[in-house]
C-alpha cells in the first residue's frame, strides 16, 4: 500500500516539473490590447483565454506550437522559444478583411422612365434633364465645329511631314514590352504575405531598424504595419525589387515613429 502511495506521488512530482508555463501579451495592429483570444497549445491541447488587458498563461514546453484565434482575426501560430520561457511573449493579429455582400437589384426595368426612376431613387427633374441630354446627343449636327488648330500663315515648314515618328513608335514598342513582361499585380493571400515577410527579413539589410534599438517584436509590428499601409507583398512579392522594397519601408518608417514608440 506504501508503495503504491509513494509511486502516485512521485508520478505528481515529475508532471509538476514537467508542466511549464509562459505568458504574453496579445495586441492588435494598431497596439490596441485584445481579450477574450483563444490559446491552444497544439502540443499538449491545454487551452487559455487573453483578459481584458490582453494578458495569457498557458502550459507550454520550448518548441511547442500555440495557436491564437479570435472571431475576425487571422489565427497565427507561434513555436515557443527558449526566450519566451523566461520573459513575455508578445502576439500580434491582424484583422481578417470583410467581405461586403453583393446587392442584387430584384428590380426589372419596365422602359417607362417615369415608373423605373422612382425605384432608382432619381428625381423627375434629374430623369427630364437626363432624358433631354440624351436627346441632343442623339440629333444631328447642325453647325460645323471650328477647327482648333494655328492657321498656316503663321506656322514654319514642317520639316516632319511625310516622316514616320520612329522615336515614338520605338517607346511606343518598349512600353508595351515592359508591360506585357511585368506581372499582373494580384492581391495576395495570407500564406503569401507571411512568406513575403519572411523573405523581407532574410533578404533586406533591416539594420536602419536595429540602430534605433528595436527588438525583434518591433521589427515584426513595424513590418506588418508597413504592409497593411504600403501593400508591399500586393505590389513586389512576384518581382522583389530590392531597391523599391526598402525604400518604401524607409517611408512607411518615417510615419510609423509619430505614433508608435520604438527601443526599449
Amino acid at each position: 500500500m506504501k508503495t503504491k502511495l509513494l509511486f502516485v506521488l512521485f508520478t505528481l512530482f515529475l508532471i509538476n516539473i514537467n508542466a511549464q508555463k509562459i505568458s504574453g501579451k496579445i495586441i492588435d495592429e494598431n497596439g490596441l490590447n485584445l481579450n477574450s483570444v483563444l490559446v491552444k497549445n497544439m502540443n499538449n491541447n491545454k487551452t487559455a483565454y487573453s483578459d481584458s488587458f490582453g494578458n495569457f498563461t498557458i502550459e507550454a514546453n520550448e518548441n511547442d506550437e500555440v495557436r491564437f484565434i479570435k472571431d475576425t482575426y487571422y489565427r497565427t501560430d507561434r513555436k515557443i522559444a527558449k526566450e519566451n520561457m523566461a520573459g513575455v511573449m508578445n502576439v500580434l493579429l491582424l484583422r481578417a478583411e470583410t467581405l461586403i455582400p453583393e446587392v442584387k437589384i430584384t428590380y426589372k426595368p419596365t422602359g417607362n422612365l417615369e415608373r423605373d426612376s422612382k425605384h432608382y431613387g432619381e428625381s423627375r427633374k434629374l430623369s427630364t434633364l437626363k432624358s433631354g441630354l440624351n436627346d441632343y446627343m442623339r440629333s444631328p449636327l447642325n453647325e460645323p465645329l471650328p477647327k482648333n488648330e494655328i492657321s498656316k500663315t503663321f506656322t514654319g515648314h514642317d520639316f516632319t511631314v511625310g516622316q514616320a515618328d520612329l522615336l515614338g513608335v520605338f517607346n511606343l514598342a518598349k512600353g508595351l514590352v515592359k508591360k506585357a513582361t511585368q506581372p499582373k499585380i494580384t492581391k495576395p493571400t495570407y500564406n503569401e504575405t507571411q512568406n513575403f515577410i519572411n523573405k523581407v527579413k532574410s533578404d533586406l539589410n533591416l539594420g536602419f531598424l536595429k540602430q534605433y534599438g528595436m527588438t525583434e517584436e518591433q521589427i515584426d509590428h513595424f513590418l506588418m504595419y508597413a504592409e497593411e499601409t504600403r501593400d508591399l507583398s500586393k505590389k513586389y512579392r512576384k518581382t522583389f525589387n530590392v531597391v523599391e522594397i526598402e525604400s518604401e519601408l524607409r517611408v512607411a518608417f518615417g510615419k510609423y515613429i509619430q505614433t508608435n514608440k520604438i527601443g526599449n
